[in-house]
């Protein structure tokens, strides 16, 4: 039997965590939703390209429809505007997912913003006919771009290994920073602090994401959508534990 003490502490902390989701930004709520609806947030057991075993994974391949590609364009577009404005000229995404990412965020800024930003994205191999051949796809690097570089998610920051090089050997650039949809909250490569401060520290540009892992679990913990609980009492002890071995500290 719960003691009035017991109650008063459940009503607070349901307090406190509806004032949390209040004061998430509405985009950012609408984009969790977004995520779950389009079946590429998903929860399980996943095991993912660095070798840990995650009980959530997402996978923006799922966007398929032009009305998923469209709305997550905007997204991106409004969480670009918000964290770097419009003093860029090129949004880079990295072969394959950040590729359409790339163009579709091109599209919805010039948009909502009337900015016209080119998009540019790597070959996984070089094209070594036509007249767009090369390494790269879609508009060229030149020097003095100012560039905000797109992708997915970063778990480890193993990409940016592989993509950084390239874009920085293109042109004499200047990378502003880093957008992913989701910001895992784990450790990188070196197992200390996430991928995003990694990427800092190795390269001097800021990562960030429309969402963290937090926000989303917080958003969702509990809430019904659609008749069902997407991460309940289970789902969140696997969350929380993940976050035990490979969550920063």
């Amino acid at each position: 039997m719960k003691t009035r003490e017991n109650q008063v502490q459940t009503i607070d902390i349901q307090e406190v965590k509806q004032e949390v989701v209040d004061k998430m930004e509405q985009y950012k709520q609408e984009f969790i939703e977004f995520m779950v609806e389009s079946d590429v947030l998903k929860f399980g057991e996943f095991t993912l390209k660095s070798g840990r075993k995650s009980p959530f994974f997402m996978n923006a391949g799922a966007y398929v429809t032009g009305s998923q590609l469209m709305r997550l364009g905007e997204y991106y577009a409004k969480a670009i505007h918000e964290k770097y404005g419009d003093d860029f000229d090129v949004l880079f995404g990295p072969a394959y997912k950040g590729i359409p990412i790339s163009v579709v965020t091109a599209v919805a800024f010039s948009k909502l913003y009337g900015k016209e930003v080119r998009y540019c994205s790597d070959r996984k191999e070089e094209k070594d006919h036509g007249a767009d051949k090369g390494s790269f796809l879609g508009s060229s690097l030149k020097d003095g771009d100012r560039v905000v570089m797109i992708e997915d998610v970063t778990t480890s920051g193993k990409s940016m290994e592989e993509t950084v090089p390239k874009v920085r050997g293109a042109a004499d650039v200047e990378i502003v920073g880093l957008m992913v949809s989701l910001n895992r909250m784990e450790v990188g490569q070196g197992g200390k602090v996430s991928a995003l401060d990694e990427i800092k520290e190795k390269y001097g540009f800021e990562g960030k994401a429309i969402v963290t892992m937090a926000e989303v679990t917080e958003y969702l913990y509990n809430r019904e959508r659609n008749g069902r609980v997407v991460i309940d009492d289970e789902i969140k002890a696997a969350i929380d534990k993940y976050y035990e071995e490979y969550g920063c500290k």
